[in-house]
């Protein structure tokens, strides 16, 4: 019994000097330490019990007051490197020092060739509000598997107009520069002068629960590299909740995807001339809420400007009196998707070329003024498998690539009229229709002509019936 408990008593005395050591980094404190490890083991012995709560609260205060990561440490407060958490004093220098001893800190392994495993490293802003007068250009690149997060930055008055807060970019020739960097629980202040954060040749960068405001050029800048996610964010170039006066006046772009294969994912886009601005292939964008800049204002919700390659899939957003543009889309999905207050989406021709496209069962929700929920600018001559159907469509006009009609008469023709809602000028490439007639004779009957998007059925007796057509505008479906 007796030597069980000595036993216990020397655990918890490890653990204690084990957190007095991590925690503090003065050489001469570990050399006492070392020295007297005697004493401190048998005052353990002495006060392990009666003392057990104060001992823990006296833990617990060293932790916070830390002045240094000890060798080896994965975890670097801003604060024990001289930063103002005020905001009142510059704290560049201090923050990117933090920065540098993380990025050249203990590493074991490799993620992807050449990317350096920190494992797990983080960079801690400790809750405090920092002064930057210049990028926090990452000084090493060549790194993988770190954090920072925890507390907001605000740039200078004289903070360079082309920069950005955050910038994870580098001169190297490395296929990419990082992986597996996470910016988490950040607010970025751009002060109208640049950018919140530039990720560039990087591999799987996470930008989570941030908010990014003021910025005069782009919120996020994701060029470059491969599987950005930006997930549970809030971007505005000015702070509002809707309705601003100055909103004719809203610059900027929220966030840009440069890149490919990135992901934007229950993001709100409150204030900015473009919201996603998209010129890279294969992006997802999903539980987005765009009014960042109303459309009747020159705003864009969702730009897609890769003409001719897009890949992108919109899903499951709300589009709110901003809309989405795509210049000679081939490979678009706009699904599940509602747009509120006349918005629309807009196919710029820039070779005239259209191919797998949908826009299928989203809401329209609009003013009653007969605004078209599909629309086009310049002429397209290559157009193939195009879908635009089954969207639920409230005080706007109906856009679609398959058209519906009946038509009741006594022939021998009869024709239906589909200008209205076929979205592009003269061209159905497939009709189907059924021909319902009571008459005693059933007559022949057959497809007569289809131009202007009108379609004629003719008979070869006069007779009461019904037609029911249905034309195709999207072309071939294997």
């Amino acid at each position: 019994m007796g030597a069980s408990i000595i036993a216990m008593f020397f655990f918890t005395v490890v653990v204690v000097v084990h957190v007095y050591a991590s925690e503090r980094p003065d050489d001469m404190y570990r050399e006492s330490l070392h020295r007297d490890s005697h004493l401190h083991r048998m005052y353990g012995i002495r006060n392990a019990f009666p003392k057990r709560d104060s001992s823990s609260v006296e833990m617990r205060s060293v932790q916070e007051a830390g002045p240094l990561p000890p060798s080896g440490a994965i975890v670097y407060h801003v604060t024990s490197y001289g930063a103002d958490p005020t905001g009142q004093n510059d704290s560049t220098d201090a923050v990117l020092k933090a920065i540098t001893d993380a990025l050249n800190g203990p590493a074991k392994g490799a993620l992807f060739e050449g990317i350096a495993n920190l494992g797990g490293a983080r960079v801690n802003l400790d809750g405090g509000n920092y002064l930057i007068s210049r990028p926090l250009l990452f000084p090493v690149s060549g790194r993988g598997n770190l954090a920072i997060h925890g507390g907001s930055l605000t740039a200078s008055n004289d903070f360079p107009a082309d920069g950005f807060l955050i910038d994870l970019s580098s001169s190297s020739n490395s296929a990419y520069n990082y992986e597996f960097t996470t910016l988490r629980d950040l607010y970025l202040d751009s002060n109208y002068r640049g950018g919140g954060i530039r990720v560039k040749n990087s591999l799987r960068t996470t930008i989570d629960n941030c908010y990014i405001t003021h910025f005069a050029t782009t919120g996020i800048l994701a060029e470059g590299g491969h599987e950005t996610v930006i997930r549970g964010s809030y971007l505005g170039q000015r702070i509002t909740a809707g309705g601003d006066p100055g909103e004719r006046s809203f610059s900027g772009t929220a966030i840009a995807l440069a890149g490919n294969d990135n992901v934007v994912s229950d993001v709100v886009i409150f204030s900015a001339q473009t919201g996603i601005l998209i010129s890279g292939q294969a992006n997802l964008i999903s539980g987005v809420h765009c009014y960042n800049k109303a459309t009747g204002f020159g705003g864009v919700g969702i730009y897609v400007r890769l003409p001719g390659l897009a890949q992108t899939r919109i899903v499951d957003s709300y589009l709110d009196y901003t809309g989405i543009v795509a210049e000679d889309p081939v490979q678009l999905t706009v699904a599940n998707t509602f747009f509120l207050g006349d918005a629309f989406v807009l196919f710029k021709s820039v070779k005239g070329v259209m191919s797998g496209v949908t826009v299928v069962d989203n809401m329209f929700a609009g003013s009653g003024k007969g605004i078209e929920i599909v629309q086009m600018e310049g002429k397209f001559d290559q157009v193939d498998q195009v879908a635009i159907e089954r969207n639920a469509v409230r005080g706007m006009a109906v856009k679609t690539t398959v058209a519906r009609a009946s038509v009741d008469g006594e022939g021998p023709s009869w024709t239906a009229d589909l200008k209205a809602a076929l979205l592009f000028p003269n061209s159905i490439k497939q009709v189907q229709y059924t021909f319902v007639t009571d008459a005693a004779s059933y007559p022949s009957h057959f497809l007569r002509n289809v131009s202007d998007n009108k379609v004629v059925i003719q008979a070869d007796a006069t007779v009461k019936a019904r037609v029911y057509i249905t034309a195709d505008q999207g072309g071939s479906y294997l």
